[in-house]
C-alpha cells in the first residue's frame, strides 16, 4: 500500500512520482493570502491531497513555466489531475475540476539537467475556468473547505478502524517498512491521516479523484475504509496461500509454485475436478481389454497428465488423447453369424438380384466358419447410381450381425481426414477411420467407403494414397493414425468400397480391391424390385396400408417405360412416391376409401410421358442411325444424324464431341471414300457436297470409340439416300482397314437398348462372349448380329 517515506528517487514526468513524504500537520493557512488567480499544473498518474508532500520531475514547457512563475512570485500553484494520461497538452475539459492548492517548497536542479519540484498540498480547490493557456496554464480558483463530522463518536470509531486496517496492510506487505506503522500513530489530524492514506493506497487515479471530490470528512473516511478493506482481503488470501506452499518453494520451479497456489484456491472452494477426472480414467483403464503396448502408452501418458498444470493447453490435449484410447474398441469384436442359409435369406430379402456380390459374401463366411480366422476381403462394388451398392453394405452388416459404418469420400481432399492430425496442432483430432471405429464400438464392423472414385487431390495431400495402407490386407493390421500414434489392427474390418467408375481410381488403390461389377436392372427386375420393396416402403412413408392402394405390375411397367430412363431405381422410386401422394390426397379428402391406379391415370398423376421409344427407333429418314453408349449412370442411346449440303466436301462435326469421337467420324468418312465403289456411292458426291454429322443433346459432352460403326452407317445412309433398318442399334470401334473392334459396357448398353424398344443389335464378334455372361431373361425379344467387317454392318443395316 504505502511507499517508503525515507527515499526520494528521480521522477520521470510530472505525476510519475516516487516515494511520498509526509510532513507534520497542515500549516495554519490564511486563505486571504492565496490569490484568486493562480498558475495551473497538470498531474499524471496521481492526485495531490492537502497536507501531503510529493516530489515531481517537470518535463513539459508549460509546466516548467507555471512552476517558475509561482516560485518567483508567491510560491502557490493549483494542482489538478489529468483525465487522460496520454494528453500532452491538456485544456480545461481535460482536467478534473477539483484539485489542491500546493506550495512549492523547493526546486532542485538534477544532475541530468531536469528540474524537480517538491510540492506540499495545502487546501482543496476548484478550477472554475482557464484565463490563460499559453505560455502556461492559469485559471480562476475557488477555495473549498472540509465539512467536519457531527457525530464525533462514530467518526472516531471509523478512524480507529482505518488505522487498524492500515497497520495490518503494513504488516502483510513485505515492501513497506515497519516504521510506517509508527508514523501513522503519530498523526493527530484525522483529515490529514485520511488524505495521506488515500494518497498512498494502491488504487487508480480515478478512484483517488473520487476520494478528493468528497467534501465531507466522514464520507471520505468511509470511502477510504472501503478501499482498505478490499486490499486487506486480497493480501490476507495471498498470505494464506504463500504460507501453505512455503515449504515446497525452494525445491520447485516458479510454474510449480503457481500450480500449488491454484490447487490451494480450489481446496478453499472445496473443488478438485482435474484429480477426479484423472482417477476416473485410471479406474476405466484397469478393466479395459487392450494390447500390452497400448496399456504401457496409456500409463505413460496418464503419469504425464498428473504432472501438467491443468491451465496449460497441453493438459486438455493429453486428456482427450487418453479418453480416445479408452473409447477405442481394442480387441473387441462382435460374433459373426455363421448360419449361412439365414445370411443368404436376409440378403435375398433386402436386395433383389446382385447374385455375384451375395455369393462372394457367403464364400467369405464359409471360409471363416471352417478356418476360424481370416483376413476380411476388401470389395469394390462398381455400378451406376441407384442400383443398391450402399444399401447392400448395410444388408451385409445386418446378415453378419456386425456393426455398420458408412464414410462418404466424395469431395474429400485432405489426407488428414484419413490419417488424422498430429497432436501438436490446435484442434487436432484422429482420422475418420479411427473416429468411426470409436463410434461403432467394435473392431470388426462392415465399413462402407462410399464414392471412392470421387476422392479429390490438392496441396493438402492425396487421400487416395492414404487409403493404400487402409485397404491393403498385408498392411492394415498395423494401421498408423497420426493422432493416435499407435498401430491399430484393421484386418478384421470388412471394407466395402463403392464407385460409379473405375477410371478415376488410382491404379495402386484399384489393385488392392476385389472388383465386383453391379450392372443396371432390366425392366423385369425393376418391376420385381418395385413390387417387393419400393411400393411397400412408399406405402409406409405416406401413412397408407396395402389394401388402400392397388398398383399392378402392368402399371409399374408403364411408369418404368414412360417416366424413367435409368440403370437403377431411384427415379422409379420418386415416381411411385408421386403416385402414393396422389392416392393419400384422394383418401384424406374422403373422396375414396380405396385407390386403384390405372394406366389411364398416370398422365393425370405424373404428367405427360417423359420418354418415348418411337423417337428414332422407327424413323424412315436417311442419315439417322442409333448407337449405344456407356455412361457413369449406365447405358444410354446415342442418336447420330448426317446430312448433305452443296459444297466442296467439307466435314462438319457438332454435338459437343470429344477428340476420340471426332477421329471416329474422320476414320468412317475415309473408309467410305476409299471403298465408295464397293459400297455403291458416286465419287462426285464428295466433291459437290459438304457433309455434316450431328449428335443430339449437344449440352452433354460425348466421347469414346464405340460410336464408330454408327457414324459410318449414318454417313453411308445419307450418301446412298437409304434409311437404316428400324429398331436397330449398334456399337463397335472401326479401323481404316475395315475391321470392327470390340467395346466395353455391353450389359449396360443391351439394357438401354431393351428399355428403348430396340429389337436388333449389331456387335463385334469378340463381344459375343460378354453377351453369353448376361442372364437369358435380359435378352428376351432381342436379336444379335455379330460382325467382323464394316461391310457386314452395312449389308445388314441398309438392307
Amino acid at each position: 500500500m504505502f511507499k517508503n517515506k525515507y527515499i526520494l528517487s528521480q521522477m520521470s514526468d510530472e505525476g510519475d512520482f516516487g516515494p511520498l513524504i509526509s510532513l507534520e500537520e497542515e500549516d495554519n493557512l490564511d486563505p486571504d493570502s492565496i490569490p484568486a488567480t493562480l498558475p495551473v499544473l497538470a498531474l499524471k498518474n496521481t492526485v495531490l491531497f492537502p497536507g501531503v508532500v510529493i516530489p515531481i520531475t517537470i518535463g513539459r514547457d508549460k509546466s516548467i513555466k507555471a512552476v517558475k512563475k509561482s516560485y518567483e512570485k508567491h510560491k502557490y500553484i493549483s494542482v489538478h489531475s489529468q483525465k487522460e494520461l496520454k494528453n500532452e497538452d491538456p485544456s480545461f475539459e481535460d482536467l478534473y475540476s477539483n484539485g489542491c492548492i500546493a506550495k512549492i517548497i523547493k526546486m532542485i536542479k538534477m544532475p541530468d539537467g531536469s528540474t524537480t519540484a517538491i510540492l506540499q498540498g495545502k487546501i482543496k480547490s476548484e478550477l472554475q475556468d482557464l484565463i490563460l493557456e499559453d505560455p502556461y496554464l492559469e485559471g480562476n480558483i475557488l477555495l473549498k473547505s472540509d465539512i467536519h463530522p457531527t457525530d464525533q463518536l462514530e467518526f472516531e470509531a471509523i478512524m480507529a478502524s482505518i488505522k487498524d486496517m492500515a497497520i495490518k496492510i503494513i504488516e502483510l506487505s513485505p515492501h513497506i517498512p515497519s516504521e510506517a506503522a509508527a508514523m501513522l500513530d503519530n498523526m493527530k489530524s484525522s483529515a490529514f491521516l485520511i488524505n495521506f492514506i488515500a494518497s498512498n493506497i494502491n488504487i487508480t487515479v480515478k478512484e483517488k479523484q473520487g476520494v478528493l471530490d468528497i467534501d465531507s470528512v466522514p464520507d471520505r473516511a468511509q470511502k477510504v475504509m472501503g478501499h482498505l478493506d478490499a486490499q486487506l482481503q486480497l493480501l490476507e488470501l495471498r498470505s494464506k496461500i504463500e504460507n501453505k506452499v512455503r515449504t515446497d518453494i525452494e525445491k520447485q520451479q516458479r510454474d510449480y509454485f503457481l500450480n500449488q497456489q491454484l490447487k490451494t484456491i480450489q481446496e478453499e472452494l472445496g473443488q478438485n475436478p482435474q484429480q477426479e477426472q484423472v482417477n476416473e480414467l485410471a479406474k476405466r483403464a484397469k478393466s479395459k481389454k487392450w494390447p500390452v503396448y497400448v496399456r504401457d502408452q496409456f500409463l505413460k501418458e496418464l503419469n504425464k497428465v498428473k504432472r501438467i498444470n491443468p491451465q496449460v493447453a497441453e493438459y486438455s490435449v493429453s486428456l482427450n488423447y487418453l479418453e480416445l484410447m479408452l473409447d477405442l474398441p481394442w480387441e473387441t469384436y462382435t460374433k459373426d453369424n455363421f448360419n449361412l442359409k439365414r445370411v443368404k435369406k436376409v440378403l435375398d430379402k433386402e436386395h433383389y438380384g446382385l447374385e455375384k456380390v451375395k455369393e462372394r459374401i457367403i464364400e467369405h463366411l464359409a471360409v471363416l466358419k471352417l478356418k476360424g480366422d481370416m483376413k476380411a476381403p476388401i470389395l469394390c462394388l462398381v455400378g451406376p447410381p441407384g442400383v443398391g451398392k450402399t444399401s447392400l453394405g448395410k444388408s451385409i452388416a445386418t446378415a453378419l450381425k456386425r456393426e455398420f459404418i458408412r464414410m462418404s469420400l466424395g469431395g474429400l481432399h485432405d489426407e488428414s481426414e484419413i490419417r488424422g492430425h498430429r497432436k501438436t496442432y490446435i484442434g487436432a483430432m484422429p482420422g475418420r477411420i479411427i473416429q468411426s471405429l470409436k463410434k461403432a464400438g467394435s473392431s470388426n464392423p462392415v465399413f462402407i467407403l462410399d464414392e471412392i472414385d470421387k476422392i479429390g487431390k490438392d496441396f493438402r495431400g492425396d487421400p487416395s494414397s492414404a487409403l493404400l495402407e487402409v485397404l491393403d490386407p498385408e498392411q492394415n493390421s498395423t494401421f498408423y493414425d497420426n493422432y493416435l500414434e499407435l498401430e491399430y489392427d484393421l484386418s478384421k474390418v470388412m471394407f466395402i468400397a463403392t464407385a460409379n467408375s473405375l477410371n478415376t481410381i488410382q491404379p495402386a488403390l484399384l489393385d488392392r480391391m476385389e472388383i465386383i461389377d453391379i450392372s443396371g436392372y432390366s425392366t423385369e427386375e425393376k418391376i420385381e424390385i418395385a413390387a417387393k420393396h419400393l411400393v411397400p416402403h412408399q406405402l409406409k412413408e405416406h401413412g397408407l396400408k396395402s389394401p388402400q392402394v392397388s398398383l399392378t405390375k402392368r402399371v409399374i411397367q408403364q411408369i418404368i417405360q414412360d417416366y424413367t430412363r435409368e440403370s437403377g431405381v431411384r427415379s422409379l422410386n420418386r415416381q411411385i412416391a408421386g403416385v402414393m401422394r396422389n392416392a393419400a390426397k384422394r383418401i384424406a379428402l374422403d373422396d375414396e376409401t380405396k385407390v386403384s391406379v390405372k394406366l389411364t391415370d398416370l398422365e393425370e398423376v405424373l404428367g405427360p410421358t417423359k420418354f418415348s421409344n418411337e423417337k428414332y427407333t422407327n424413323t424412315k429418314l436417311s442419315g439417322v442411325a442409333i448407337g449405344l453408349a456407356w455412361t457413369r449412370v449406365g447405358g444410354d442411346m446415342l442418336y447420330i444424324e448426317a446430312s448433305l449440303n452443296k459444297g466442296k466436301g467439307k466435314l462438319t462435326l457438332t454435338g459437343n464431341l470429344g477428340d476420340v469421337m471426332k477421329e471416329s467420324a474422320t476414320t468412317a468418312l475415309s473408309y467410305i471414300k476409299a471403298n465408295a465403289e464397293d459400297i455403291g456411292i458416286d465419287h462426285k458426291v464428295f466433291e459437290e457436297n459438304d457433309i455434316h454429322i450431328h449428335v443430339p443433346e449437344g449440352a452433354i459432352p460425348k466421347d469414346g470409340p464405340s460410336a464408330g460403326i454408327t457414324m459410318m452407317t449414318a454417313l453411308t445412309s445419307v450418301l446412298r439416300d437409304q434409311p437404316v433398318r428400324p429398331y436397330l442399334a449398334m456399337t463397335g470401334e472401326i479401323t481404316l482397314r475395315g475391321q470392327v473392334l470390340p467395346v466395353g459396357g455391353i450389359k449396360e448398353k443391351i439394357l438401354a437398348a431393351k428399355r428403348s424398344g430396340i429389337k436388333e443389335i449389331i456387335l463385334c464378334k469378340e463381344n459375343e462372349k460378354h453377351v453369353r455372361q448376361i442372364p437369358e431373361e435380359y435378352l428376351t425379344n432381342l436379336k444379335f448380329i455379330y460382325v467382323d467387317k464394316m461391310k457386314e454392318v452395312l449389308d445388314h443395316a441398309l438392307s
